[in-house]
């Protein structure tokens, strides 16, 4: 099972960005799909989470301004990060807690994207 991070990048303060990740390889059930991040010098924090039936809960220094979504269909989960401000500046990581077929439920990690937000 890989998960595919993408959309981080460079933004200024007050700007919008989208973060993809998809999962591929032989996963048959996903319970969660999670955004964390880590920023220099910082341990990794959660962000948000999404249920398979979209219920979802966000970290307070991000709530009002990010939005997490997935489809089921496409195995993918989404964070729309909206308002950016300089402290949002770190390293993404989405996360999946599911099962793989014959095989206990377990964490996957994707390999991080890197979101920097100017002054």
């Amino acid at each position: 099972v890989q998960l595919q991070a993408s959309g981080g990048g460079l933004v200024q303060a007050g700007g919008p960005l989208r973060l993809s990740c998809a999962a591929s390889g032989s996963i048959v059930s996903i319970t969660s799909m999670d955004w964390y991040r880590q920023a220099p010098g910082n341990q990794r924090e959660f962000v948000a989470t999404i249920t398979s039936g979209g219920s979802a809960n966000y970290a307070d220094p991000v709530k009002g301004r990010f939005t997490i979504s997935r489809d089921n269909a496409k195995r993918t989960v989404y964070l729309q990060m909206n308002s950016l401000k300089p402290d949002d500046t770190a390293v993404y990581y989405c996360h999946l807690y599911g099962m793989e077929y014959a095989r206990s439920p377990r964490d996957y990690w994707g390999q991080g994207t890197l979101v920097t937000v100017s002054s």
